[in-house]
């Protein structure tokens, strides 16, 4: 029972003093305060002056596991997304093998792997992520896959996509893009622009990112089906919002996703070879950065996604072009959007709560996940939205450390982090 706190349910439209009954990994009774019975060997948390919310959602984290638990597995990752405030998050398939079949899949989903939360895969799109022969959408659905994408890998070839579209709208599947015309951008290490060129570095055209997304927005278009639905991953330059926003005034099922570092970062960040500073989509230049922030609050976005990507100390501490991609997110991304897109940008909390919690389990169609209505899973999400404290990367639960943001100042602070009835993690101090 979860008594004194205030609930901020923005898909149910619900922004009052509420206590609340779990039962049985569900929501089971929300009343006003002090209006729910006692209940005989009920845990009681206290949550007067915390905010109590739906459980935040990423869509778009690397776990590493199989094959890279050198760098992250799925029990330190899932560990790291509950003290982040997480309940559910959606594995991406690169990794060793790639998750391109049932088996895959099902061991990924095993009691033996120790998730602190509930993971949904995300399966290849294409065998291997080659782009080139499709996988059985069905069958990874019935294994419990919620979507497919090469992601790292784009599909290129016309066909290929279209086909990876159609399929996937018979089986009720999303279709999730990682837009870059790898032609554009072979031996590139970081964003094209003023930066990349001081500092001597091959850099990444913003075109590579929104010619993809252009040319996927014509597919769908040409698909003339309903039930197609594109998602543009990590999205990062002001064409690709762009052209999704013209997408949606046109009808289509076209969604995208923004991360944290792509709207508070720009291509300065990666000052003298900064390798925390390295991912893929790079971080752009300011007027991209400023058109993330901007579709973000007009609500072109759908989601903040962390692209959760860890690596171990020694493959970032190699020279700049040799670094792997990618940074965590996992334990910050709460944290930053309070800070800067609640309390700097004055987005409203319900707003900024719902791009983490009931508008990505929207895109992907999570049903119970992302609200806290009778009925619904038992997610729930404890946090003090006035506590003020700041992060540091080797205190964290993941097992990798690669962040731009160790040191950074972040607000709301999670207390407990609640999946499916189960305390996942607490932090009462």
């Amino acid at each position: 029972m979860i008594r004194n706190g205030h609930l901020i349910d923005p898909a149910a439209g619900v922004d009052a003093p509420k206590d609340i009954l779990l039962k049985d990994g569900h929501v089971a009774e929300i009343a006003a305060p002090g209006k729910l019975k006692p209940i005989d060997g009920a845990e009681v948390i206290d949550a007067a002056g915390l905010t109590v919310t739906p459980g935040l959602i990423d869509i778009h984290v690397h776990l590493r596991e199989p094959g890279q638990g050198y760098k992250e597995t799925i029990a330190t990752g899932t560990a790291a997304a509950a003290a982040g405030g997480f309940t559910a998050v959606a594995a991406m398939p690169n990794t060793v093998p790639v998750n391109d079949s049932i088996e895959v899949t099902r061991w990924m989903l095993a009691p033996e792997r120790g998730a602190a939360i509930r993971v949904y895969p995300i399966a290849a799109a294409t065998r291997g992520s080659k782009g080139e022969i499709l996988n059985d959408f069905a069958a990874l659905k019935s294994a419990g896959v919620v979507a497919v994408t090469d992601d790292g890998y784009p599909i290129l070839k016309d066909s290929v996509m279209r086909e990876t579209l159609a399929a996937a709208a018979r089986v009720g599947l999303s279709v999730i893009q990682h837009a870059e015309d790898t032609r554009m951008t072979t031996g590139a290490s970081m964003n094209a622009g003023p930066v990349a060129f001081k500092l001597g570095l091959r850099g990444m055209p913003p075109e590579a990112e929104s010619s993809i997304v252009e040319r996927d927005i014509r597919l769908v278009t040409e698909l003339h089906d309903a039930r197609v639905h594109l998602h543009v991953a990590h999205a990062s330059t002001a064409a690709a919002v762009a052209s999704v926003r013209q997408a949606r005034r046109n009808g289509l099922r076209v969604t995208c996703e923004v991360a944290p570092h792509h709207f508070l970062l720009t291509e300065e960040s990666v000052g003298q070879y900064d390798t925390n500073a390295k991912m893929n989509p790079p971080l752009r230049a300011a007027a991209d950065r400023d058109a993330m922030i901007e579709a973000i609050l007009d609500g072109v976005v759908d989601a903040i996604a962390t692209d959760h990507a860890p690596h171990a100390t020694h493959e970032k501490e190699v020279e700049f072009e040799h670094a792997p991609n990618g940074i965590t997110g996992l334990e910050t991304a709460l944290g930053l959007c309070l800070r800067w897109l609640h309390k700097e940008w004055k987005m409203p909390l319900g707003r900024v709560l719902s791009l983490l919690s009931a508008q990505p389990a929207a895109v992907l169609g999570l049903k119970g996940r992302g609200t806290l209505i009778v009925g619904s899973f038992a997610d729930v999400l404890v946090f003090d939205p006035k506590a003020e404290w700041t992060y540091r990367a080797h205190q964290g639960r993941s097992k990798a450390h690669n962040t731009p943001f160790d040191g950074w100042t972040m607000h709301g602070k999670v207390r407990w982090t609640i999946s499916e009835g189960r305390v996942a993690y607490t932090s009462q101090n």
